[in-house]
């Protein structure tokens, strides 16, 4: 059966310049992955684009006021009525010692400020499947 390329949503938490998320954007584009950018900053609408958009991972970049209880309530909302096979990564301005917590709501990987590209591409690579159309 063909197999279409991973579907990543990439959204906001917080206000802030978007500079690196659309080069995280463009990097996971060119290393093949589809991509859906959002400027979005509401949960609610984060998981409805993502349910409606049928991604495989939603990637979230946290900026000067994101909280990782926003995170949370995210992931609530992901569980309650999203797909449970969608992995979530949160990146930006998300400290080491934020990650565990974040690990704790469900979230797959935590990058926190400084992680380079390169290796939030060879994650996505080893851990956003490759689903069947």
């Amino acid at each position: 059966m063909p197999q279409r390329m991973p579907r990543i949503l990439l959204a906001k938490l917080g206000h802030g310049h978007k500079e690196s998320l659309l080069n995280l954007a463009k990097r996971l584009g060119d290393a093949g992955f589809e991509i859906v950018y959002t400027e979005l900053e509401d949960p609610v609408a984060i998981v409805g684009t993502a349910i409606q958009e049928s991604v495989d991972h939603i990637g979230i970049t946290l900026l000067e006021d994101g909280n990782i209880e926003t995170v949370e309530r995210l992931m609530g909302l992901l569980n309650e009525k999203g797909d449970p096979d969608v992995t979530v990564a949160v990146g930006g301005l998300v400290e080491n010692e934020q990650c565990e917590k974040l690990k704790e709501m469900g979230v797959d990987a935590c990058f926190p400020k400084g992680t380079s590209y390169e290796e939030l591409i060879r994650w996505a690579r080893e851990n956003i499947a490759s689903p069947s159309v």
